[in-house]
């Protein structure tokens, strides 16, 4: 048996590996973080509950790869404070994120999470790391749908310019 032919979690992480894994780290940090402060600016009900799944969401990655780090002994990124409540209305309208804002936002950040987590899936030598980022990879996919649905329900989806070409119509 070779050293990466037993039990992955008793196989050492490679560099690639602590460096993705610590940086996705780092970035689940600060989007929670932003996805608490958007919770203030957030008027649209559906669009709270979105947000509020994804802070679930990160808060969850967020928990298993501080466990996998520490378990094989690399520092942990610093955590940004929790965000206070805050009523929208005391947000003035010209310092407020709108909620179209809010959730480009968010499926840019979906999108991001996506390829990361694919191509980090991609370098990985641990199955255990891979099948992590795969679970993590399932839930993006499954947040970025609805999301996608809630952008086309209320109209704040703004497509690229559409190509109805046909061969037939030249």
């Amino acid at each position: 048996m070779g050293i990466l032919s037993g039990n992955p979690t008793d196989e050492p992480m490679h560099y690639g590996e602590v460096f993705s894994t610590w940086s996705f780290l780092l970035t689940a940090k600060g989007l929670v973080a932003g996805y608490q402060t958007h919770l203030n600016h957030t008027g649209d009900e559906d669009l709270y509950k979105l947000l509020e799944e994804a802070i679930n969401g990160g808060q969850q990655e967020i928990k298993q790869i501080e466990t996998l780090l520490k378990e094989n002994g690399v520092g942990l990124p610093p955590t940004p404070p929790e965000r206070p409540k805050a009523c929208l209305e005391d947000i003035p309208i010209g310092a407020r994120f709108q909620d179209p804002e809010i959730a480009a936002a968010l499926s840019m950040h979906i999108a991001q999470g996506l390829v990361t987590c694919s191509s980090i899936i991609g370098q990985c030598v641990r199955e255990d790391i891979a099948m992590m980022f795969g679970q993590f990879h399932l839930q993006k996919a499954a947040l970025a749908a609805k999301v996608l649905r809630l952008n086309k329900e209320k109209g704040w989806l703004v497509p690229p310019p559409l190509h109805h070409y046909k061969a037939e119509d030249c």
